[in-house]
């Protein structure tokens, strides 16, 4: 079977076709994910971020192209994985003011952490719906049409306020670097 002809079949919802996708791809989609979350989960964790991939794949496979499947199923399972590690408390919340550093001395520590404010004021400074975006994007790992989805807004919209909310953001730190 091609994979033209399997993701038709799976927009049809023949399991055959998804059995198909997961036998091709299930070394794939776990590298992804070990890639992401290293040594710090189990090979169960990774396992069943797996599946979720997979069912993603079997749930919206009309909106995958044929020509897009790998690159799609990399970058679900690279959500997948950082969702697992938010939802194990592995990621640090916007507002903390952690700084985990690797022998950088006083000084270096003193810039990153006015660096991280600064990222952290301009982000919050934004318009709230551009905020929203933002942190959904760049922090919830939320894909670009889930976040038009959710929000009911176009699609086009939500990658243009990410574009001027990136650009707001190199602008502010510029000038205060």
């Amino acid at each position: 079977m091609t994979e033209a002809t399997a993701l038709l079949r799976l927009q049809h919802g023949k399991e055959d076709a998804l059995a198909w996708f997961i036998d091709k791809y299930t070394a794939y989609v776990c590298t992804v994910i070990r890639y992401i979350i290293g040594t710090t989960m189990s090979e169960e964790d990774v396992e069943e971020a797996a599946s979720d991939v997979f069912l993603a794949l079997w749930r919206q496979a009309d909106c995958v192209r044929t020509d897009t499947v790998r690159p799609w199923l990399g970058s679900v399972a690279r959500n997948k994985a950082k969702q697992k590690l938010r939802d194990r408390g592995f990621a640090l919340s916007l507002d903390e003011d952690l700084l985990i550093t690797d022998g950088m001395n006083l000084e270096e520590e003193a810039e990153a952490a006015e660096r991280d404010q600064l990222v952290r004021d301009a982000v919050l400074a934004m318009e709230p719906t551009d905020r929203e975006i933002f942190l959904r994007y760049y922090y919830h790992y939320q894909p670009v049409a889930a976040i038009s989805r959710e929000m009911k807004l176009p699609l086009s919209t939500v990658k243009s306020r990410l574009h001027r909310g990136r650009e707001k953001l190199r602008v502010t730190l510029e000038n205060a670097l």
